[in-house]
């Protein structure tokens, strides 16, 4: 009987989309299977605006990701971001007159959760995440878990991420018409901050800063919550495309400058030290100075930081009891800019640090995989295991050996053992929990049901 607990995180990224498969080993830490990249076209700012390109790409890192696990995937777990992506705070509460006698529940949670829909959207938006920070119980404040507690009126302060619901629908589409199940949805900055932040940065107060291809993401903690996220909309290819036009070339060596020479800090290159770059179709060679290619990055790398640190003081940094103890903590492929750490610390006087995805991942783990520029895909790799373990195996799998027929669960039903099999090719039905759907359950079936009758 199999009861490994496998999952898949997709990061559809603006330069690069990554598929990565893992489980969980003996030790409770993650062991990477396969991974799969592919170059991104279609996604501009974090936002899908060529649905084939983007299918393309999906279907090529998915298939690698196969190659190297030796496994078939069925099913993934994505990530949102994009300038579309708001957040806001919200008050609510539910009055408990029928059962005032009984302790809060979860149904409870769930009924103040779903009074959320009385909120009216801008057109076109929609509700991706409802993060509870604290809760009153008949006007008591600063309460983590009511659950257990007695109390006729219960009172939440909520944390609401909200996005355009076309962009999140054609992340749908786009992995729907690659032949994949989309399980769970989550905001990247939460994703990138599970595989790189320790509980005690967020107990203590820290902002985590993803910088990506194209867009930067931000999300704070305080007291082990969520505080604030933000998404703005320039990143690592913004910086690329400065180049290609300060520097006059094309924008294949532009990235490569960028990755070789850049640095954010001119004063250590002088005027003299110059790079050669092959000219176009016999042209002549044109020459750069590496002082010029530093200025270039340190004028947009400073733009980034200076709309990052005002969401962090809009946030209330400076209050005493909003302090972030633990600093900042840069991850990304844009972290990986010499000196950027100095800068930062410098521009905004709060320390920070490189974050490494590798606090929850086996030893044996390839050393390429720990690089910054893979945060979000093992963020979304470990919610993909969080939500296997909730679900006690009892869904359709994210993946099933190739070579063999796919089972009809992870784990044989005991009661239906002719069930546990199906025809090769065939993909599974996921089970139905017997339990009442939460608001976000019900939400996701939405878009599901959205995707599937509107997809041929």
């Amino acid at each position: 009987m199999n009861t490994e607990k496998i999952a898949v995180g997709l990061d559809i990224g603006t330069t690069k989309i990554v598929c990565v498969v893992g489980k969980l080993n003996e030790h409770a830490k993650i062991e990477i299977l396969g991974v799969g990249q592919a170059k991104s076209t279609g996604v501009q700012d974090g936002v899908v605006v060529n649905i084939i390109q983007t299918e393309e790409a999906i279907r090529e890192a998915v298939a690698e990701a196969e190659n190297q696990s030796g496994l078939k995937i069925y099913s993934v777990v994505a990530g949102i971001a994009g300038k579309h992506i708001r957040s806001l705070q919200h008050s609510d509460y539910v009055t408990r007159t029928n059962n005032s006698d009984d302790v809060i529940e979860q149904e409870d949670i769930d009924n103040l959760i779903e009074n959320v829909h009385k909120l009216v959207m801008l057109p076109g938006e929609e509700i991706i995440h409802v993060l509870p920070q604290e809760y009153k119980v008949d006007g008591q404040p600063n309460i983590k878990h009511p659950i257990g507690m007695h109390g006729s009126r219960l009172e939440a302060n909520l944390h609401l991420v909200v996005g355009q619901t076309s962009s999140i629908r054609n992340i749908g589409r786009s992995i729907k018409n690659a032949e994949l199940d989309l399980t769970d949805i989550t905001l990247e900055p939460l994703a990138s901050a599970s595989s790189t932040l320790a509980e005690e940065e967020k107990e203590a107060g820290v902002a985590l800063i993803d910088i990506g291809g194209g867009t930067t993401d931000l999300a704070i903690f305080k007291d082990g919550i969520i505080r604030h996220t933000a998404v703005i909309s320039m990143g690592g290819k913004i910086i690329t495309n400065d180049i290609k036009e300060g520097c006059e070339i094309i924008e294949r060596q532009a990235e490569l400058l960028k990755i070789k020479f850049g640095s954010t800090w001119p004063a250590e290159n002088s005027a003299t030290e110059i790079i050669t770059i092959p000219g176009l179709r016999g042209r002549e060679p044109k020459e750069v100075s590496k002082n010029m290619l530093s200025q270039i990055i340190h004028a947009r790398v400073k733009e980034i930081i200076s709309a990052v640190h005002a969401e962090i003081l809009g946030y209330g940094h400076e209050q005493q009891n909003k302090r972030l103890i633990a600093g900042l903590v840069l991850t990304g492929g844009g972290s990986q800019l010499k000196h950027i750490k100095q800068l930062i610390e410098f521009e905004t006087g709060m320390s920070t640090r490189i974050g490494y995805p590798n606090e929850h991942l086996a030893n044996k783990t390839d050393k390429t995989l720990m690089s910054p520029m893979y945060a979000t895909a093992i963020g979304l790799l470990i919610k993909g295991l969080e939500n296997e373990s909730k679900e006690n195996m009892a869904g359709d799998p994210n993946v099933v050996p190739r070579e063999e027929p796919a089972p009809a669960t992870v784990i044989e039903k005991q009661e239906e053992p002719e069930n546990t099999e199906i025809e090769e090719g065939e993909t599974p039905e996921p089970t139905q929990p017997s339990d009442k759907k939460n608001f976000l359950d019900r939400w996701f079936d939405k878009l599901k049901n959205f995707l599937d009758n509107d997809i041929e």
